[in-house]
């Protein structure tokens, strides 16, 4: 018998099948697509989150124990599968000059590196950019991963080390007995669990069994674009309203993104390609001589509360959650599953599960 299923293939549910997997516990993994191609392929891999200091402190607790482990969790991902996972020190230049001071009593609490520069270092640090403002925020610790190659490698890590990946494969049902999780339903079979993780994303509502109050997640789609562009053309990340550039190592420019409550339509529009290209172009002018790639959409898992749900179901014994991460899948990934997998095992918990549940 299958120790525990993971419905959901995205960063979430491959991560939690890695910790239980180095747990030595028998995993299968379900996904009703392809493994990673969803919001966790979609976004842009910040290991941050775009204006931390306006989040709550349940979601920079996550951010930080995340921000320790990548390091770690990458080095072990690329020895296992040769994968690079490009985990880069970009650091994150924010032009945006009205959350300054509460930007920086955010660093001195948080112990994070984060400084007003002035106009000529900016200019050192990104020469790319048109305007080089006086107050500029300089976070130097910041990482990026490529998100794609990193979902790559948990996929290919989790079958070297003998978790069922079961792909194409809609759950349909949660079966349970008494108050107690059985296993799943899907549309070709049925599999048996004592221990069920939902970890669908956006989709997850709709395997959450609620008899009074339905799970508060919902998709927000996001719009990027991709330019080719030479390599070291741009080093860092800077973000300015709400919108990013982000560097990639072979000279690839993601630019992103919207945020749109259009339900589960992740189709491109002409309006957003419209809209980020000129705040591209606006921000570093030489971008205009480089070709657009790609244009994509993602579907967010979003919450009122911008805390994710990381839980035990309430009636039912064995049923757990890890989904609305919104905009910070990627950068709270590794805590997110570690503490969901500490309360599948019992185990002590990384951090007080009390705020998200």
């Amino acid at each position: 018998m299958i120790d525990h299923l993971v419905i959901g293939g995205g960063i979430s549910g491959l991560l939690t099948a890695y910790y239980l997997n180095q747990a030595g516990k028998r995993v299968c993994l379900l996904e009703r697509g392809l493994v990673g191609r969803e919001s966790s392929w979609a976004g842009g891999g910040i290991i941050s989150p775009l204006y931390p200091w306006r989040y709550p402190q349940a979601v920079t607790q996550l951010v930080q124990w995340s921000q320790q482990e990548f390091p770690q969790l990458t080095e072990v991902l690329d020895a296992a599968t040769r994968l690079d996972s490009e985990l880069l020190q970009s650091g994150m230049l924010i032009l945006d000059e009205p959350d300054e001071k509460a930007a920086l009593q955010w660093g001195a609490d948080t112990h994070s590196a984060i400084s007003v520069i002035g106009a000529a270092q900016v200019a050192s640090l990104e020469p790319a950019l048109q305007e080089h403002p006086e107050h500029t925020l300089w976070m130097p610790d910041i990482y990026q991963v490529r998100n794609p190659r990193l979902v790559k490698a948990l996929r290919e890590y989790l079958l070297k080390n003998g978790v069922l990946i079961q792909e194409n494969t809609e759950v349909t049902a949660i079966l349970r007995e008494h108050g107690q999780v059985t296993g799943v339903k899907t549309e070709q079979t049925e599999f048996k669990s004592a221990q069920v993780a939902v970890t669908c994303g956006a989709w997850s509502p709709g395997l959450w069994p609620s008899a009074e109050k339905p799970l508060p997640v919902k998709p927000i789609r996001g719009q990027m674009l991709m330019i080719n562009s030479r390599p070291g053309l741009i080093k860092r990340i800077v973000l300015r309203d709400n919108h990013y550039v982000i560097p990639r190592n072979d000279g690839r420019i993601l630019v992103g993104s919207t945020m749109e409550d259009v339900g589960f339509d992740k189709t491109t529009t002409q309006y957003a390609h419209d809209l980020l290209l000129k705040f591209a172009y606006d921000l570093m002018p030489i971008l205009q001589d480089f070709k657009v790639e790609r244009q994509w959409a993602g579907l967010r898992p979003g919450t009122p509360d911008n805390i994710p749900r990381i839980m035990q179901h309430t009636d039912i014994k064995g049923l757990f959650i890890n989904a609305g991460h919104f905009r910070n899948g990627v950068v709270t990934a590794p805590a997110s599953a570690k503490l969901l997998v500490n309360l599948m095992l019992n185990e002590q918990p990384i951090l007080d599960p009390k705020p998200y549940s």
